[in-house]
């Protein structure tokens, strides 16, 4: 079940059912570095994911990295 919530997270969010990425480890690199950021907003806080990436989008260069502790 938890599979699945994090699965329906990631293609809505992400749009990952409609990535072009399909040969070799890509699929998997890119849905362990989606679940990474899932994750790193949640543990920020945020319980509205798609939110918490409109808002990161507002100033891509600094707000990641500020989530990141790396500013």
């Amino acid at each position: 079940m938890i599979d699945n919530r994090l699965h329906f997270l990631r293609d809505t969010a992400f749009r990952e059912d409609a990535s072009k990425v399909r040969t070799g480890h890509g699929p998997e690199n890119m849905a362990t570095l989606r679940s990474f950021a899932i994750d790193q907003l949640r543990a920020a806080g945020h319980t509205n994911i798609a939110a918490a990436l409109r808002e990161m989008s507002l100033r891509p260069f600094e707000r990641p990295l500020t989530l990141l502790g790396l500013s």
